[in-house]
């Protein structure tokens, strides 16, 4: 089994983690701003009581215990998580003497409220947001029924923190369940496509031995009396296609059940062009005649390409062998500079075939359009039935 890689540093960091260490920083800078730095006449804010009093660090060190507390909540239990943080915010903003809850004060409940936004239901993170603006309102409303001076100023650019830390979690959040959808949507057809590559090898595989069987099974039950020899060749030719189908049943399952179960499983690409001979005389020897005819220099061509020109000339002959009630079939493979071309044809007066009816049909249109290539079949128009495919060749393939 392949180790599974190891997740970047910054991404191993919780977000209850990264909200402690928000408030972290908003409290360092809450004192930075409270100090005269070099090149300051004096400090940009008056320090208050915050770094003067004992009861002043105290309440800061009370907010960084709830801050605590809510950043341990944040994943569990959200809500709760953010009426901590807030509470933290007030209780931290009461010793500074601001008339506002001042924005160094809110980074914890900012970043809280984007994972909140981007890991929640849409309803959660809304109510987690309506919090965080009402406790802005709240305290500003506090301050001026008391009579107190208020930063309303400052305090409006602090909510403005509110909608864009909950836009870009909810940005997060939709990108999130468009990807799960997609990826949801790319494994069912992954699947849908493995089911179908599967119904097609096994069609393939199956159809045209169950068919020669029938032929070779019925021929030996009309000789078996007059012509014991001929019954005798006729069911070892039963046996054989029996056991070979079989065994390539059984290397198919093989497969199957050795597959990883990240990709498909690698099925036999089976038998190719070169297996043309052997088609041909397994199905003359079931009383259907085969006439092979090789146009163009053959050159390499991709496996995936080469197994799927074989198993489309196989099903085309056995459909001439089940349907068409004809003693003979052309197969006509051109090898051509771009592309393979493959071409079945019969004189067969046999019932009527449909080009949209039947497995078999049907299978060979999907092999031929996932090589994105052409394919017809239908009547033709001197009698019979004619199938064609016609299977571009990739540029480097066709180079070589």
């Amino acid at each position: 089994m392949s180790e599974t890689p190891q997740l970047p540093l910054l991404k191993r960091i919780t977000p209850g983690s990264w909200t402690l260490l928000a408030w972290c920083a908003g409290t360092v800078l809450t004192f930075l701003v409270r100090l005269r730095l070099p090149g300051e006449g004096t400090a940009a804010v008056p320090p208050g009581v915050l770094i003067q009093r004992w009861d002043g660090l105290t309440t800061i060190g009370l907010a960084g215990l709830l801050t605590l507390a809510g950043a341990r909540l944040l994943r569990r239990r959200p809500l709760a998580a953010t009426t901590l943080l807030l509470t933290a915010a007030v209780v931290g903003t009461t010793p500074l003497g601001a008339g506002e809850i001042p924005l160094p004060q809110y980074l914890a409940v900012d970043l809280a409220l984007y994972f909140v936004a981007a890991g929640r239901p849409r309803r959660t993170s809304l109510t987690a947001a309506g919090l965080a603006l009402g406790v802005l309102a709240g305290y500003v409303s506090f301050r001026l029924a008391a009579g107190w001076a208020v930063g309303t100023s400052t305090e409006l650019t602090v909510a403005l923190t509110v909608p864009i830390a909950w836009l870009l979690g909810n940005s997060v959040h939709q990108s999130r369940t468009y990807a799960d959808r997609v990826r949801a949507q790319t494994e069912a057809q992954a699947i849908t496509t493995e089911r179908l590559r599967i119904a097609r090898e096994l069609h393939d595989m199956v159809a045209h031995s169950i068919g020669i069987i029938a032929l070779q099974a019925g021929a030996a039950k009309r000789v078996i009396d007059s012509q014991p020899t001929a019954a005798r060749d006729a069911l070892g030719t039963i046996e054989t296609t029996g056991r070979e189908t079989l065994a390539g049943l059984r290397r198919m399952l093989g497969a199957l059940r050795q597959g990883e179960p990240a990709g498909p499983a690698p099925l036999d690409p089976g038998p190719g062009l070169a297996d043309l001979d052997r088609l041909a005389a397994t199905t003359t020897a079931a009383g259907v005649r085969v006439e092979l005819r090789q146009l163009g220099e053959p050159h390499p061509l991709p496996p995936e390409l080469d197994a799927a020109a074989y198993r489309i000339i196989q099903e085309a002959v056995t459909n001439v062998v089940k349907h068409a009630g004809t003693d003979s079939c052309t197969v006509t493979v051109e090898h051509r500079e771009r592309e393979l071309a493959v071409e079945v044809t019969d004189r067969g007066r046999g019932p009527g075939r449909r080009p949209d009816s039947g497995y078999g049909l049907l299978g060979m249109r999907e092999r031929t359009a996932l090589l994105h290539g052409d394919f017809t079949a239908g009547a033709h128009p001197d009698g019979g039935f004619r199938v064609t495919a016609r299977l571009p060749i990739p540029a480097l393939t066709g180079a070589r």
